[in-house]
């Protein structure tokens, strides 16, 4: 997450992309590509994992693109760290402010509620069997007594299964890509359901036909939620 702000001539402030991912230059061995079927330079090849690249390919992978290489000549003015980072893969998507209405036990006036949308399979999972992602979250702004503003990040919202809810048939989130405070008070998120992916992260949600490759929209499976505070 980044706080942008303008420059005094208008312009917006610059946060380091492409060439800067979060507080680390592109170029870190961290990022180094290593194949996988989402990789334009690969050809697919079942039988040699992990990569899942014939072995051409994956050298020419190895060869080209490591490390990875900046876009641009230099930064264009000083770079703004962010507030802070998510997880690999977790899909950043909405954010909203919440109003006084909605204030209530985790969720202090002030706060924040955002959502991730998840990965989609292409690469191993990043977070460990609580996977990051397909969730709400909240953060809430604390003044210190140094007159610092220091964050607290929770989840408010996400299935017991720690990944798309249809995996065991329960009616919670799956894809969630947008969300908005209404008139109301309350959170709408929408949700645009369902999707088999090539199961890298977990078998789970693999794609049963491969046919249906890489991202089958299970249909039907579309959802709005209405998230308001009890009472409401």
């Amino acid at each position: 997450m980044h706080i942008a702000r303008q420059n005094d001539d208008g312009t917006p402030d610059y946060h380091g992309w492409p060439d800067r991912y979060g507080f680390l230059a592109s170029n870190q061995h961290v990022f180094d590509p290593v194949g996988g079927p989402s990789d334009d330079l690969c050809v697919f090849d079942a039988t040699n994992p992990p990569s899942h690249c014939t072995p051409a390919s994956l050298a020419m992978i190895l060869s080209e693109d490591v490390p990875l290489r900046n876009v641009l000549d230099h930064p264009p003015q000083p770079v703004t760290a962010p507030l802070f980072l998510e997880a690999a893969d977790s899909s950043f998507t909405a954010i909203d402010f919440v109003p006084d209405s909605f204030v209530s036990g985790s969720v202090q006036s002030g706060a924040l509620l955002y959502i991730l949308e998840g990965d989609l399979g292409f690469s191993a999972a990043n977070s460990g069997s609580d996977e990051v992602g397909h969730e709400v979250k909240v953060v809430n702004f604390l003044d210190s007594e140094d007159g610092l503003v220091s964050l607290n990040i929770s989840r408010f919202a996400k299935n017991n299964t720690s990944d798309q809810a249809f995996i065991t048939g329960a009616h919670g989130l799956n894809r969630p890509t947008d969300l908005r405070f209404g008139p109301d008070g309350c959170a709408w998120v929408v949700d645009w359901g369902a999707v088999r992916d090539p199961g890298q992260s977990g078998p789970d949600t693999k794609v049963k036909n491969a046919a249906d490759g890489p991202l089958p929209q299970i249909p039907g499976t579309g959802t709005v939620f209405r998230i308001c505070r009890s009472g409401q």
